[in-house]
């Protein structure tokens, strides 16, 4: 029996969060705006404006304003986790059994991953826009399109598994999706980088205002480094429900084969990491690979080829 209240609260609150999160993707674009570069600060510490021990000071309102965003973010992923905890006691079930609630929780993960770095590492609060501006369109994609009523599980989910096997699944994207978007920040900061060093005086730019590509690089594989067991995890706990669920481990459905793809694109990212010669940029690339992977493996595994991963549009 569905509870249509909770449904419905759980679809308001899906709505006030789009609309939260948006607030926050204006306040970090405001705070880059008033921010100052690095560079600048620099300057000001060499002409004596700014005390050289204190080379991080930025302007009140950029600092204000960084404040407001994290705050928002921080509602935002109040009234994102009530939008899963809502969805999951109006039908009474785990609430990621359809391609709506998977990807809604995939996205949360998301939040809660790049919170979690910004809290840890300040500087990191800089990338807030590259990051809670995906966030916002893919939200506002998963109403649009994705969306469906609650409802009970079709039959080939009813299973334990589901808690073991989709909730890592869940875990792992959400990680990646935060580390994709890192290594592309980094690709184009360290390009800006090297221009720099080589003598070119490029026009200011918001750039300017992020991490040190070296601070970007080390995010990007330390997520990758948290996130890569966990999907090891997936990948094993799928195959052992496939054959609980069909009588084998592994069968190549498309979903399977993709899933596998995406787990070696991310073993030959952290490999490249230690190999000399790969370190960098290459690296990098890899890791944006990994990430077109898995949204290929989320959106056209699911809506466009057919296999026993193609039911209900699950995941």
């Amino acid at each position: 029996m569905i509870d249509e209240s909770l449904a419905r609260l759980s679809d308001t609150f899906f709505t006030i969060t789009v609309v939260v999160y948006s607030l926050a993707v204006v306040a970090f674009c405001a705070e880059l705006a008033f921010g100052r570069p690095a560079a600048r600060t620099r300057q000001l510490v060499a002409a004596g404006d700014v005390p050289a021990e204190q080379p991080d000071v930025e302007p009140v309102r950029a600092r204000r304003l960084g404040a407001v965003a994290m705050a928002l973010t921080g509602l935002g992923l109040l009234t994102h986790a009530a939008v899963v905890v809502t969805r999951g006691l109006a039908a009474d079930r785990l609430p990621w059994g359809n391609m709506y609630e998977f990807t809604t929780v995939v996205v949360l993960v998301a939040v809660v991953s790049y919170t979690l770095l910004a809290v840890r590492a300040p500087e990191l609060r800089h990338i807030g826009l590259f990051v809670m501006g995906p966030v916002v369109v893919a939200m506002a994609l998963i109403r649009l399109v994705l969306y469906v009523q609650a409802g009970p599980l079709v039959a080939a989910l009813r299973s334990w598994w589901l808690a073991v096997h989709v909730t890592t699944a869940t875990l792992g994207f959400g990680i990646f999706f935060v580390s994709g978007i890192v290594s592309v920040l980094y690709l184009v900061k360290s390009r800006r980088e090297e221009r720099v060093a080589a003598g070119a005086v490029p026009a200011p730019s918001l750039l300017d205002r992020l991490p040190s590509a070296a601070a970007l690089d080390r995010t990007a594989h330390r997520t990758v480094v948290f996130g890569f067991p966990i999907w090891t995890f997936a990948v094993i706990a799928g195959a052992i429900w496939a054959e609980s669920a069909w009588g084998r481990f592994w069968g190549w459905d498309p979903k399977e084969t993709w899933a596998f793809i995406a787990w070696v694109v991310y073993a030959a990212y952290l490999h490249a990491r230690t190999t000399s010669g790969w370190r960098g940029r290459p690296s990098a690339w890899i890791n944006v690979v990994g990430l077109a992977v898995m949204v290929f493996n989320l959106l056209y595994v699911n809506f466009v080829s057919t296999g026993l991963h193609s039911y209900a549009g699950v995941s």
